[in-house]
């Protein structure tokens, strides 16, 4: 294999279009081609990025032109095609959720330990300024006894979001909704920046949507540092607002607001900012209102780690902590 990563897309919906400008901005890594169920998908995606339209994802994972895969099908695929991919010898980034649940979660891992490929689990906010420098003040101690961590997520999806595609809000495929769909970036980051979660108190309801999964949840937690919190995740609050998470201790807080500190005080003081470059725009009430840049940090550092440059930053088994955390609240009133 050559140090240029060459990469095939799974699924070519909305999100592979930010895996495949992702993969085109990086120097060390190049798109070679895609696969989709719905020709013509797939013929307007490959058509688009000059790339071949396989015919079938055991084409893909069979091919020796391909080394590594964009898993970016429907979530209720995810685990199978991972398992395949990486029993073919391929390095596999997979989006969000890595599964649908933590049983299947660990059966990824398990593969990717016996195969010797890399692995990796979107998570491209946890490379946003704000979120690196917050999770280093925690480490830092920078805000005393941390009490309380709490993360809102009051989204918006109208009821023909749920239509697009025939999986959004079913059971088999999507897993889950407000949390195992879209609150599932804010359960990671705000674990990776405090710890990992456990669940004390779990709600989850369909109140507005008419999708076999939840669109609202409500939950109470507690983190390692001894701080609790809440998550709220919802897809019913027009217009939708904007990410929220809250840190609060003895000698200061953090605001941030979809990854960009609002409010930043340390020892008494207000040390905010006052003005930041904002890495991306709000997914509040349209999924696809992202830039692919932080995608791509992402994708480099995995393509970096394949070519043993760095080590691998996301793995499999970082993917399943937000997992476990959704899998606890959707089983805590069963």
């Amino acid at each position: 294999m050559s140090n240029k990563v060459r990469f095939a897309i799974v699924g070519c919906g909305m999100i592979a279009d930010f895996h495949a400008k992702a993969i085109k901005s990086l120097e060390s890594a190049e798109l070679v081609g895609a696969v989709d169920s719905f020709p013509k998908n797939l013929n307007a995606f490959c058509e688009k990025y000059d790339i071949k339209a396989f015919d079938s994802f055991d084409e893909v994972i069979a091919s020796e032109g391909v080394d590594a895969v964009c898993i970016c099908t429907p979530s209720g695929f995810h685990a199978k095609q991972a398992i395949e991919a990486l029993k073919n010898g391929k390095h596999v980034v997979i989006e969000k959720p890595m599964a649908l649940n933590t049983e299947d979660a660990d059966k990824i891992i398990a593969e990717c330990e016996k195969s010797n490929c890399l692995l990796t689990v979107i998570s491209q906010l946890r490379f946003t300024e704000g979120v690196q420098k917050i999770k280093s003040l925690i480490e830092e101690n920078a805000f005393g006894k941390i009490a309380l961590c709490d993360l809102y997520m009051k989204y918006w999806r109208s009821p023909d979001y749920y239509k697009g595609g025939g999986w959004k809000g079913s059971k088999a495929l999507d897993g889950g909704g407000a949390l195992m769909n879209q609150g599932i970036h804010g359960i990671d980051i705000i674990q990776y920046m405090v710890g990992e979660a456990e669940l004390l108190h779990g709600k989850t309801e369909t109140v507005f949507h008419d999708i076999e999964v939840e669109d609202l949840a409500v939950a109470t937690v507690k983190y390692p540092c001894g701080a609790v919190g809440v998550i709220e995740g919802t897809t019913c609050c027009y217009p939708g607002f904007e990410r929220r998470i809250e840190i609060l201790g003895s000698n200061g807080c953090a605001v941030l607001n979809e990854g960009i500190i609002e409010k930043l005080v340390i020892n008494g003081e207000d040390v905010t900012e006052k003005k930041q470059e904002e890495q991306r725009p709000s997914t509040a009430n349209d999924p696809s209102a992202m830039s692919y840049k932080l995608h791509a940090m992402q994708i480099e550092n995995f393509v970096n780690a394949i070519n043993g440059k760095e080590k691998l930053l996301i793995d499999a088994k970082a993917g399943k902590v937000a997992v476990k955390l959704i899998e606890d609240i959707y089983n805590f009133n069963k």
